[in-house]
């Protein structure tokens, strides 16, 4: 079995012009319209598959771990944790977790690992019982980050995930079969948004879905010359995309999207002008998706 679950976290707003890089805000903001101060909303989703052995959590969002300060910069929308809300939706908790899965440590998408705020306490680890798995390349980024990038991790991450004793840092060649329960999730390196991104791809029987984490964040992002203004090597990104998508069956694959506020994952395919472009995008199912069995549009 491999069943999955989109499970919202909270939202933020962002400027869109770093959002879009080096996209002109005329063309953007059709696709995204901003606020008054120049912001979108985004999506901080995480995936869950379940299989026969093992609940998998890929990435936690943002989460609220942040003061009120910082809250406010970041454009964290929502004050509760919204992640462990929508877990408790499926009557799960953060207990239930057997593994969570990081591409890689930027605090969007690993913030959902610590409890929220709580004035004159130490940031604390959620998921008790949960492995850790994240890029081996990735950890070393975040615990030595670049002054361009520093602002986008977490101080106190890489410590707390060590001081768990329940850390295991992978390339994308090791084989993760006794630590993910099968055999059927897969990993490819990515370096063009942060270095040593590991993408997941989960192969069903009927279906694939790969992870795109901040390879492509959104269903805008993945026509190929749109890349973000947060992104350390564009030109990289953009040949990694087509990379990606030149190698996979598009027939039978999906794309699952972190920050798209409407659309959870989608298929891709080629225009008549050879551009790629999303089409069959999928909402938020409460029921989630059998991968072994075909995906209705």
């Amino acid at each position: 079995m491999l069943h999955a679950f989109d499970i919202s976290g909270n939202h933020q707003r962002l400027d869109g012009g770093a959002m879009f890089g080096n996209a002109p805000r005329a063309m953007w903001s059709r696709w995204c319209p901003p606020d008054e101060q120049g912001r979108i909303e985004l999506s901080c989703r995480a995936l869950l598959i379940q299989t026969d052995q093992k609940r998998i959590l890929f990435e936690t969002g943002i989460g609220v771990f942040f003061p009120p300060d910082l809250k406010e910069r970041y454009g964290v929308v929502e004050s509760d944790h919204v992640l462990l809300s929508s877990l408790s939706a499926l009557g799960l908790t953060d207990a239930d977790i057997d593994v969570v899965m990081l591409s890689h440590l930027h605090f969007d998408h690993a913030g959902g690992l610590l409890a929220a705020f709580t004035p004159n306490e130490a940031a604390r680890l959620l998921f008790p019982k949960a492995q850790f798995v994240v890029g081996s390349e990735a950890f070393a980024r975040a615990k030595a980050p670049h002054a361009r990038d520093r602002a986008s991790f977490i101080t106190e991450l890489p410590a707390l995930l060590e001081q768990s004793g329940r850390l295991h840092l992978i390339d994308a060649q090791t084989n993760t079969t006794a630590l993910f329960g099968t055999d059927r999730i897969s990993f490819f390196a990515s370096s063009g948004h942060t270095p040593g991104m590991l993408n997941a791809v989960i192969t069903g029987q009927a279906q694939s879905v790969v992870f795109c984490a901040d390879l492509i964040p959104g269903v805008p992002w993945v026509h190929l010359p749109i890349t973000m203004g947060y992104d350390r090597f564009a030109e990289h990104l953009i040949d990694e995309k087509t990379e990606l998508f030149s190698r996979s069956d598009l027939s039978r694959t999906w794309f699952f999207f972190t920050h798209d506020t409407n659309v959870v994952m989608a298929k891709v395919k080629k225009d008549d002008k050879g551009r790629y472009q999303a089409y069959d995008a999928q909402p938020h199912r409460a029921a989630g998706w059998d991968l072994d069995a075909p995906i209705g549009s």
